[in-house]
């Protein structure tokens, strides 16, 4: 078993970008610009390792490798966006490694691309890249070829290598369980599970009972053998199941229209555990979005343009505006699900305006609503 962390670190500490990874600041993954680059990338580390994995480090700073900290990225479907661009794509992995000089909601994102003997193109074009392109690594860059590419092993016996000094150990594991529980999360309920004799799940939250069912809001959750973030939310409410095998998440939003609040189930994630050192996790995306009066949702789409025109203009908002500008992500969430569907456009254009707010929670709302978009689009096309 890997643990991610050690092999972040010793991905770093390797040498600088190679061709078989490469580091990043952030991922933007709103823009076809964002997606774009993060698909070249992909594209071009499969083509050059055809028989070892390859990885991107997001939360690095390029110049001095200064581990700076992302946002938390949960999306599942991630590989969905590469078989919808690339031909022959390769199976990717995208995970949350916590640091412990990080905040609680800032992670180290790596993304593992696996061997792929057959060459990946892109089978439409996007942004700048047209169909039928071609990337490979030369150095740290990625950049487009039209010549065969030749099957080579160069790779191999350096990944392999660091992969192996990166395995765990009881030490880590037990240092990371004490860690979760006496340190990051004392001010709050923690627990833990063993399972198979081999992995230890911890979580942490606040706990609260409704009709009998237990949830947690403020939720994290770790696969600690591997130094994996599983689960982070500073708003949405989840219920944990689990038995001897499996270990099960399931998400459910906040959502609603004039200061009525229910929840809905968003997304069931479940981890199963063999007997032979292996998991595997499926997800099961639950969401159905409330429907509301057509004429009812002219109105408030309207008030919300409105808004966003104050803030671009500069003009001074009331106190009511400002407690609406805190609901506006999710609000202009809500009209997109309602067949508004210029509405999505509209706040992710918003996005510079939502972080210049004073109060943060605006922009942390932005995020957590971009999130749920990014789920809902990949469940509905695959796109």
């Amino acid at each position: 078993m890997i643990n991610k962390r050690l092999l972040i670190k010793n991905l770093l500490a390797h040498n600088d970008e190679s061709s078989f990874y490469d580091k990043k600041r952030q991922l933007n993954l709103h823009t076809k610009e964002g997606k774009a680059k993060f698909l070249k990338h992909i594209c071009a580390l499969s083509n050059s390792n055809p028989t070892n994995n390859s990885y991107i480090v997001v939360g690095v700073e390029d110049q001095d490798n200064e581990i700076t900290g992302n946002d938390f990225f949960d999306d599942s479907r991630i590989q969905n966006l590469v078989n919808a661009f690339l031909e022959n794509p390769p199976k990717i992995q995208y995970e949350n490694v916590p640091f412990p000089n990080l905040p609680k909601d800032k992670v180290v994102g790596l993304v593992t691309i696996k061997p792929n003997s057959k060459v990946s193109s892109f089978k439409k074009g996007i942004y700048t890249i047209p169909a039928r392109t071609v990337f490979v690594r030369r150095g740290s860059n990625s950049i487009p070829t039209e010549e065969k590419i030749p099957f080579s092993k160069m790779n191999t016996e350096t990944v392999i290598g660091i992969e192996n000094n990166s395995r765990n150990s009881i030490s880590y594991t037990l240092e990371g369980v004490l860690d979760f529980m006496n340190n990051r999360h004392k001010d709050m309920a923690t627990k833990y599970h063993v399972f198979k004799e081999l992995f230890v799940v911890c979580w942490a939250g606040n706990k609260k009972k409704v009709r009998n069912k237990t949830f947690y809001s403020r939720v994290d959750i770790e696969l600690i053998n591997e130094q994996v973030k599983l689960f982070y939310s500073a708003f949405d409410e989840v219920s944990i199941e689990y038995d001897d095998t499996t270990f099960s998440i399931t998400e459910y939003v906040p959502l609603g229209l004039n200061d009525k609040t229910s929840y809905y189930p968003l997304e069931k994630q479940t981890l199963t555990f063999f007997d032979n050192g292996y998991y595997k996790i499926e997800n099961e995306f639950l969401f159905e979005p409330p429907q509301y009066n057509r004429k009812m949702m002219f109105h408030i789409y309207n008030s919300n343009l409105s808004l966003l025109q104050k803030l671009q203009k500069g003009i001074a908002l009331s106190e009511n505006e400002k407690r609406d500008l805190l609901n506006l992500p999710s609000t202009l969430m809500i009209c997109y699900l309602n067949g508004f569907e210029e509405a999505k456009q509209k706040l992710i254009d918003a996005k510079p305006l939502l972080k210049t707010i004073e109060n943060p929670m605006v922009y942390v709302n932005f995020k957590e609503t971009m999130r749920i978009l990014r789920k809902v689009k990949y469940d509905k096309n695959n796109d």
